[in-house]
């Protein structure tokens, strides 16, 4: 017998849509607010006005292009399941 792929609904794919921009939104914005917060107090303590500050915001932004990656290898997987 010739059976036909499950078609997924429309609603899957809507919840898959909430669950990535949630997601993103966070890891984007978690590390760049810690980081810059971590930053500038560290600076204040250390008298070294903006270096850790830049120094934080540049290794935030590297982990978070990593992790961004990640995910959207993961999600798509999700996206293009049958």
């Amino acid at each position: 017998m010739d059976e036909k792929p499950k078609k997924v609904s429309d609603a899957y794919y809507y919840v898959l849509a909430m669950r990535i921009a949630a997601d993103l939104s966070l890891t984007i914005a978690v590390p760049a607010v810690l980081s810059a917060l971590l930053g500038k107090w560290l600076d204040e303590r250390w008298g070294t006005e903006p270096l850790l500050l830049v120094l934080l915001l540049i290794v935030a932004f590297c982990l978070t292009a990593f992790i961004i990656h990640r995910k959207a290898m993961k999600y798509a997987k999700l996206y293009n399941r049958e």
